[in-house]
């Protein structure tokens, strides 16, 4: 007989077209739970979700939780929202998306990536190494992985393999067996209050590492490097670009279509070993420093080399990463989730570096005022290696209070420390003529933004073909 401890709950997700919860949605469908959600708009997520027979209501209304027995709210959705003050009155179960991923994957062995930049990335590609090693992991991610078309999926062997989202301080809740932090920037303050109890909070999170597991922690960058040398015990290795890694970056080779490096393989009064030509298909230095990571865990979890390399050359990367969505003659399009600066930097850096004489065009939504406000001399200065910048108004996300915000001189700004042309635009049809009445020939754009602008990209791609 077959017991199904899932089999009477119905799962109400508010906020279900979220990147994450569309993931545990799916994972908790595929364990046996009954599962629906609603959110205010259609997106890919909520597509993907009808595609997959989950029942998605858009709005937010007390008769979506008729017949819900528990409700997953996600960070975003706020106190006064209809459903959640119903299932209070109701007094059903309310957990927030971070506890009850921290329920799902408690029987597991985890493996958590975390970080300001860089995690579903890595997450893709452990992920990928674990499938190619035969292991079968649990997965889920922050981004559809090319490779299965999706956030999640449910696998049937020991470990998970889990992006964690440190926003909101959920990374904390997680149990850990070995985990992965790309990277501390300057994110999330709304909630943290302040940078030193961000930093804080990461510190805790590499502590809690078991004895039985290790953190892989990125040595090149500065607040990681500061903060490992507070740590109570060195339960954790380092990786990267510097010679005191222990997992370091050598020898690297940058083409248009892939990377190649050796990994140098240091314990302290161990022998040194370098695994030689390592071939991945993404650009630039923050990708082959998450590859790093990826290689480390798997090394230390026992895959052989063979399996680790041959799951890297198959890796299809992961959608709104860099992505190729069309072209119109010699002119190509590309859409990328960065809306940091740190972001920002990396990608057109390691754009630049492989088309070295192309014309790169970067379309630029920024998001959330908040953001924008904090971080405004930053992104003013993250375009010097682009030959134009066209400017989209902001992306609020929900926010209602716009800091005084003025586009005409945050594009003053940008020109003045990226030293390039900036282009303002009202929407996306003005989009639409700037890109009719200015491209030439050759050309590289670059469309950024978490908000709609790849939405935008997309439809415009349409008309313009």
């Amino acid at each position: 007989m077959k017991i199904n401890i899932a089999s009477k709950e119905i799962v109400h997700f508010i906020g279900i077209g979220g990147i994450g919860m569309s993931g545990l949605v799916q994972i908790m469908k595929n364990m046996g739970f009954k599962t629906q959600g609603s959110d205010l708009n259609k997106n890919k997520n909520t597509d993907r979700l009808i595609k997959s027979g989950i029942k998605v209501f858009f709005g937010h209304n007390k008769n979506n939780l008729k017949k819900a027995t528990m409700v997953v709210i996600s960070s975003a959705i706020k106190n006064n929202n209809k459903e959640l003050k119903a299932a209070r009155y109701k007094k059903l179960p309310i957990f927030k998306r971070g506890d009850m991923l921290a329920n799902i994957v408690a029987l597991k062995k985890n493996i958590v990536i975390t970080g300001a930049h860089g995690k579903t990335t890595t997450t893709s590609l452990v992920a990928n190494i674990l499938l190619e090693a035969g292991l079968d992991p649990t997965v889920i991610n922050g981004g559809v992985i090319n490779s299965f078309k999706n956030t999640a999926q449910l696998g049937k062997g020991d470990w998970a393999v889990i992006e964690s989202d440190e926003s909101d301080g959920s990374f904390l809740k997680l149990p850990v067996t070995y985990s992965i932090v790309t990277n501390i920037d300057r994110e999330h303050l709304d909630y943290y209050g302040n940078f030193e109890i961000l930093k804080k909070s990461f510190l805790k999170f590499i502590e809690k590492t078991p004895s039985f597991g290790k953190s892989l922690i990125c040595v090149d960058n500065k607040y990681l490097k500061s903060l490992v040398q507070k740590c109570k015990n060195r339960n954790f290795l380092t990786y990267g670009f510097s010679k005191k890694a222990n997992y370091q970056i050598t020898n690297v080779k940058k083409n248009i279509d892939f990377s190649i490096f050796d990994l140098k393989i240091n314990f302290l009064g161990g022998k040194i070993n370098t695994i030689k030509n390592i071939k991945i298909n993404l650009l630039g230095d923050h990708n082959i420093s998450n590859t790093a990571a990826s290689i480390a865990v798997a090394l230390n979890l026992g895959i052989k080399i063979r399996k680790i390399k041959s799951a890297l050359e198959k890796f299809m990367g992961i959608q709104r990463r860099f992505t190729k969505i069309f072209s119109i003659g010699n002119i190509e399009f590309f859409d990328d989730y960065a809306h940091h600066p740190t972001e920002i930097k990396a990608v057109i850096n390691g754009a630049r570096e492989v088309y070295k004489k192309r014309k790169i065009i970067c379309i630029f939504q920024p998001h959330r005022y908040s953001r924008v406000n904090d971080l405004k001399y930053e992104f003013a200065s993250s375009f010097k290696f682009t030959d134009a910048v066209v400017l989209c108004p902001v992306y609020s996300a929900g926010e209602k209070l716009k800091y005084n915000f003025n586009q005409i001189n945050f594009s003053n700004l940008i020109s003045k420390k990226s030293n390039v042309q900036v282009i303002n635009i009202k929407d996306q049809k003005d989009l639409k003529n700037y890109f009719k009445k200015n491209l030439l020939d050759n050309e590289l754009v670059i469309c950024m933004g978490a908000g709609s602008i790849s939405n935008w990209i997309r439809e415009i791609g349409q008309e313009l073909k």
